[in-house]
């Protein structure tokens, strides 16, 4: 099959005027004059939200008329002209080249900062990968040079929080990002087989994905192999001369999806057993899917983000296992994020800390339209099991969007 299965969901510019008021609704509560929204390299791409497109650059969004957006070179402007020309109609109309910071800040004063105060997307962001921001160093201090006296707020939270609560355009996105992932699942089941290396369930998976005719959130694919292993983040092949591990009897395959469909991103936690698998991973493996099932049960709008995470720990509390990485975060953005340490006073993991590690801890209420990756994860010792998919937030509780990856599966 050479093209995408189904036509991706395009958005309508009716979802773009909704974001624009929904955005400067927030400016006018802030007092802000001029709001600047970073792309750059930042994994979550907030630009987008406001422009419909990533150009690893920023917007510069006026309180009143027209936003522009800047890129670093004549090819990304070049690539917008192009699919306006197939038919696809542009957010936003100006699009220009600003190759330094102090560049974007004559656009800033042209729309109408004037000694105003201006927004800031990006500058103080978390998200994984970006725990440091998003906002190269050298950019904001040409800018900011170029603006002297600036007076600034950064809203990155603020969006994020804006940004959870989904549309019914972006929902259709975000199911077909999930139908994309569930497809790769059912690949990632038949394709690994003791004897098969790591790089043929990675490519084939990434194949199917990417028939979707969609993208995928770096680092794309999350995976390791192995009986007994805590590693856990892209493969090191990737990225250096080490050869893929070969899977055999008794190991667990595990992988992150991060399939997107118009910036809307979703995951799954894929896990294959080729038995016979040790007690322990067995124990893990029960665990998990208890903590996965609690979630279900607890989710609901009204209640806090936290009430869930206190109910998808509790298995993992009774059992004396801990988890490694959240037990639940948000999706598009990724930003409230649900990593207790029940059971972690004796777990030496034998890395270093320079300084006490500086958790993040957000709060939202459960609204109707949020997405959440539910990945509950189980650990003993050195053994891990992690499974999980896409969750929406409905009227009157939860929808799985996956069914696949929420248990392991056996071969």
């Amino acid at each position: 099959m050479t093209g995408p299965v189904v036509a991706p969901p395009e958005l309508s510019l009716a979802e773009r005027d909704r974001r624009w008021r929904a955005v400067r609704a927030l400016m006018r509560e802030r007092g802000l004059a001029c709001l600047l929204v970073a792309g750059f390299r930042a994994r979550e791409m907030y630009e987008s939200y406001i422009s419909d497109d990533y150009n690893e650059g920023c917007v510069v969004f006026p309180l009143e008329g027209d936003p522009v957006v800047l890129t670093w070179a004549h090819l990304r402007v070049l690539r917008a002209n192009g699919s306006a020309e197939r038919g696809h109609e542009l957010w936003v109309k100006d699009y220009r080249v600003a190759t330094t910071g102090a560049h974007a800040a004559e656009v800033v004063r042209e729309k109408g900062l004037a000694g105003g105060r201006l927004g800031v997307v990006g500058l103080r962001s978390q998200a994984p990968t970006e725990i440091y921001g998003a906002i190269p160093a050298n950019w904001w201090e040409e800018f900011s040079r170029a603006l002297p006296g600036l007076a600034f707020e950064d809203l990155s939270e603020e969006l994020s929080h804006l940004m959870l609560v989904k549309s019914a355009e972006e929902l259709a996105q975000v199911r077909y990002a999930a139908k994309a992932a569930e497809a790769a699942c059912r690949v990632i089941a038949e394709v690994t087989e003791p004897g098969v290396g790591e790089e043929v369930i990675f490519a084939e998976a990434t194949r199917e994905m990417l028939r979707f005719g969609i993208g995928l959130r770096y680092p794309g694919i999350v995976m390791n192999s192995g009986a007994a292993t805590l590693s856990w983040g892209p493969p090191r092949w990737l990225t250096r001369g080490e050869a893929p591990r070969v899977l055999a009897r008794g190991d667990l395959m595990q992988s992150e999806l991060m399939p997107l469909c118009g910036n809307q991103e979703i995951q799954v936690q894929m896990t294959v057993a080729l038995d016979p698998i040790d007690e322990t991973n067995r124990k893990c493996e029960r665990v998990a899917r208890e903590s996965y099932e609690a979630g279900l049960e607890a989710l609901r709008p009204g209640i806090q983000f936290s009430d869930l995470v206190a109910a998808m720990v509790e298995p993992l509390k009774i059992a004396g296992c801990w988890s490694y990485t959240p037990l639940v975060h948000s999706i598009s953005p990724h930003f409230l994020a649900g990593r207790p340490r029940v059971n972690m006073e004796k777990v030496d993991l034998g890395v270093r800390f320079v300084g006490q590690p500086v958790p993040r801890e957000r709060e939202a209420v459960m609204k109707p339209g949020m997405v959440l990756a539910f990945e509950p994860n189980a650990c003993l010792d050195r053994h891990r099991v992690n499974i999980g998919g896409t969750v929406l937030v409905t009227e009157s509780g939860c929808e799985e969007l996956n069914r696949v990856p929420t248990r392991v599966t056996h071969k």
